[in-house]
């Protein structure tokens, strides 16, 4: 009996000793879990605009953010730094970058931002973009991965067609490219000031010349001329005019171009006889005509005469120009002649004036009769001068 009660009681004692073990073990880890909870830092974590709170016993924002299961890009915004010391309530923001190709004016490159739209994506490459330049998403569109931005920078070009000038902002890369985007459409013949080949540049002027080509139809009249023919039925000194005369008329075909509605060429290019002109004919008498008394007689070579003489010119009243036997004395205005009587001295001789010179008789006058001649004169004035005087004449052939 005494043998198993020592036996019992200690085991009961043995069990005591387990069980106040285990107590003391449990109390000391629930001890230590809440020493180490609470000398842990609290501190606020933002990353993509989410905010948590976070009790760490991280040293470092690096660490903080590893115990967060971040993996930190090069690229990324962290502020404070990851070497950052952890202090209490601190807030640690995290921005992740993205990648994004951004191209400009025809210029591709990778980009790492962290902006949250594509207006900040242009402000942070430092780029001011204009209302008339070209972007592709619009500013307010929302960055994302492997997004890609297209960006036009626009400037100003001078245009000058129809008679407008004018300065448009335009982001085309050709003359081409920017006639198109303002609805101006080139004619056959139009030309461009530089070619439509050309690229565009800032402060470029670009002139469209339009250039029309027409035919112009021009109708001509056609002088008739005057045909001077002997008749041996009319006296001397006499004429008839046969036929009248009458102008011709002609088309002429010109191919003409105009640019910008000024005439700058014009070319024949065909001739279109309408009507045929008719020459005027005047018979030129050529008979001798019967002796007259009262005129006196025909002066004989070599023998001087007296004459009374006057002076003419080739534009008095009333007279053509030509004399009797068809000279031109307005296209002659130096020529010796003289108008004479027929009966007195032979029209065409050649007679000698004393002290003037020698004259040829190629003319005649209704004043002119018997002993009297007019000298021919190139001037009115000096015609005027000469008046009425007495000459000595003489027939030298």
């Amino acid at each position: 009996m005494t043998q198993w009660m020592k036996q019992f009681f200690s085991e009961i004692s043995w069990r005591k000793t387990a069980i106040s073990s285990v107590g003391l073990l449990t109390l000391m880890g629930i001890l230590i879990f809440a020493i180490y909870e609470a000398t842990k830092t609290s501190v606020t974590v933002e990353v993509d605009n989410e905010i948590a709170t976070v009790y760490t016993h991280a040293s470092t924002v690096g660490e903080v953010l590893e115990e967060r299961g971040i993996d930190v890009n090069d690229h990324d915004y962290i502020e404070p730094s990851e070497n950052t010391a952890i202090s209490e309530a601190m807030n640690i923001v995290y921005i992740p970058a993205q990648q994004v190709y951004v191209t400009i004016d025809g210029q591709e490159k990778e980009v790492w931002t962290i902006a949250g739209t594509v207006q900040e994506l242009m402000n942070e490459l430092e780029i001011e973009v204009n209302e008339h330049d070209v972007i592709e998403p619009p500013l307010s569109e929302a960055v994302a991965s492997e997004m890609s931005v297209t960006y036009e920078q626009s400037f100003l070009v001078t245009l000058t067609s129809d008679g407008e000038e004018k300065e448009i902002w335009t982001t085309s890369t050709t003359v081409a490219d920017f006639l198109e985007r303002e609805d101006i459409t080139l004619g056959e013949l139009d030309r461009v000031e530089p070619s439509v080949e050309d690229y565009i540049n800032d402060s470029m002027e670009v002139n469209v010349v339009r250039v029309e080509k027409v035919t112009d139809v021009v109708e001509e009249t056609v002088d008739f001329a005057t045909v001077r023919r002997n008749d041996s039925s009319l006296e001397q000194g006499r004429e008839r005019v046969v036929q009248s005369g009458q102008n011709g008329q002609l088309k002429k075909h010109y191919e003409v171009i105009y640019e910008d509605g000024e005439e700058v060429s014009r070319e024949l290019v065909k001739e279109e006889k309408v009507q045929d002109s008719e020459d005027r004919i005047v018979a030129v008498g050529t008979k001798a005509p019967a002796p007259v008394s009262s005129r006196g007689s025909s002066a004989s070579s070599g023998e001087w005469r007296t004459f009374t003489a006057t002076a003419y010119t080739a534009y008095c009243t009333g007279c053509s120009g030509t004399t009797a036997t068809g000279l031109d004395l307005r296209n002659n205005p130096n020529k010796n002649v003289i108008a004479v009587d027929p009966n007195v001295i032979p029209l065409g001789s050649r007679v000698e004036i004393q002290g003037m010179g020698t004259f040829i008789a190629g003319d005649t006058g209704g004043a002119i009769t018997g002993n009297k001649i007019d000298i021919f004169m190139p001037n009115r004035s000096d015609a005027l001068a000469f008046g009425r005087r007495t000459v000595q004449i003489r027939i030298l052939d």
